[in-house]
């Protein structure tokens, strides 16, 4: 039955075969999603060590978070853009989870993320979700949550206002497009609790940091920031 089952999915793997989504080369036995070698020779920023990493410092003044990491430097023509590219466009959401998982595994090690309460992705306005079909963010803190036991919550925080596309807007072009967007539906369930925010892609902030205020402004004591990446600007 075992060696059945095992040329079966060698034939389908010959007919059909997985391919990494960072570099685009075959996966081999026991891969998934990811290379191993992708997977060690992924630009890393080691930001969950450094409390005063460039991410962190992004926020000063801005929000008051506990912790900001990034896990990886983002450039344009990397296998960080082609796993990005995958999860976000072209419905690879085991590619979300399986990065969430990594990111997990770094900050259960970390000083700065050891009482995370819920963890909560920056969720998408129904009509991108309805265009998209899925928000990737949450599959990144579906990762987290797995790796660090922390519940995820998708229901607390919603976005109310459809909003352009960041990605050619200034700084404060951004800040101002996210006034207003985000809302607080469930305040008891946020209450003093230490809550993990989670975004794909970090670059000016301006997401992140209208959702934070939000957040701390209806009832949470602490809260964190992780991304996959960080686009410095």
């Amino acid at each position: 039955m075992f060696a059945l089952k095992r040329y079966t999915e060698d034939l389908l793997n010959l007919l059909f075969p997985e391919l990494c989504y960072g570099c685009g080369n075959l996966l081999y036995q026991g891969e998934k999603d990811i290379c191993t070698a992708c997977i060690y020779d992924l630009p890393y920023t080691d930001y969950h060590i450094y409390p005063d990493n460039p991410l962190a410092k992004q926020f000063w003044g801005r929000l008051s978070l506990e912790a900001a990491m990034a896990m990886l430097y983002f450039k344009k023509g990397t296998k960080v853009q082609n796993l990005l590219h995958g999860l976000k466009y072209k419905n690879q959401t085991n590619i979300g989870t399986s990065l969430g998982k990594l990111i997990g595994q770094r900050l259960s090690t970390s000083q700065y993320y050891v009482d995370i309460d819920l963890i909560i992705p920056v969720p998408l306005h129904q009509k991108k979700l309805r265009l998209r079909g899925y928000n990737q963010s949450e599959y990144i803190a579906k990762g987290l949550a797995q790796a660090l036991d922390v519940p995820m919550d998708t229901k607390s925080l919603t976005r109310n206002k459809a909003t352009e596309s960041q990605t050619k807007k200034a700084r404060y072009t951004r800040y101002e497009n996210m006034q207003g967007v985000f809302c607080v539906n469930n305040e008891m369930e946020l209450a003093n609790k230490h809550v993990l925010l989670v975004d794909d892609v970090v670059t000016t902030g301006a997401t992140l940091e209208a959702c934070g205020n939000v957040l701390l402004s209806h009832g949470v004591k602490k809260l964190s920031v992780a991304a996959i990446a960080y686009a410095e600007q």
